[in-house]
């Protein structure tokens, strides 16, 4: 569908292409685009900005059982935007009523175009996104640990920490994460990941509950205080 949008650098508007709903089964062209972002930018035909696209849209991958909600913060009223989360939870009940076919299935909520293509990275990558956000927790924790300048520290504890990928035959994971106006990478072990996978496993009441849960560093701090 088409919606009108407005250039960020010359003001002029124009008729851009957004996507209600993203089924990958049935357009399998579109999961390239969103995990190379291109899908949600658009160039101003007056001046030649590249411009981000902010839209709602529901991400759904029926093969690999994943369904991401996104709604772009400020996007939407806060009415607009409670009716939607409601209308997403009785989706996902009337989803899980249907017994065997809801069985592994994945229901996030993001806010951004970033946390929506991390999500589906971390999924590709045969991981589970909140064992993966305890293991970003807890390298967050041990890189400030180690340094003396508290300023510093405080930097990292502050910084959003995103899964990059996972390679190699011990499957080392990379990190990235903004650090004075930089783009900082870290890797961690496999063994990080499965420590963590371990604590979530003796401690299921760390996982979210049925529906669209929005997990990220917020939620966890929720859990783990």
């Amino acid at each position: 569908m088409k919606t009108p949008a407005k250039c960020t650098a010359c003001g002029n508007a124009d008729n851009i292409d957004v996507f209600q709903t993203i089924n990958v089964r049935e357009n399998p062209e579109l999961k390239g685009k969103v995990k190379d972002g291109s899908l949600f930018l658009w160039q101003c035909p007056h001046c030649g900005q590249v411009n981000l696209a902010v839209f709602q849209t529901l991400y759904h991958d029926p093969d690999e059982r994943l369904m991401i909600l996104l709604l772009p913060e400020g996007s939407i009223s806060e009415a607009d935007r409670e009716m939607i989360e409601k209308k997403m939870e009785s989706i996902a009940g009337q989803l899980v009523t249907e017994g065997a076919d809801m069985e592994g299935y994945v229901l996030r909520m993001v806010s951004d175009v970033g946390s929506l293509i991390e999500k589906v990275n971390i999924h590709d990558a045969g991981l589970d996104d909140v064992v993966m956000e305890m293991s970003k927790y807890i390298t967050r924790m041990e890189i400030a640990g180690k340094l003396s300048d508290k300023e510093k520290a405080e930097a990292i504890m502050k910084a959003t920490f995103k899964f990059y990928k996972m390679e190699g035959a011990d499957n080392d994971i990379t990190l990235s994460y903004p650090l004075d106006g930089q783009i900082q990478g870290v890797v961690i072990g496999f063994n990080v990941y499965e420590d963590c996978r371990g604590i979530l496993q003796r401690n299921p009441s760390l996982r979210p509950g049925n529906g669209f849960a929005k997990v990220d560093a917020e939620w966890l701090a929720t859990r783990i205080k």
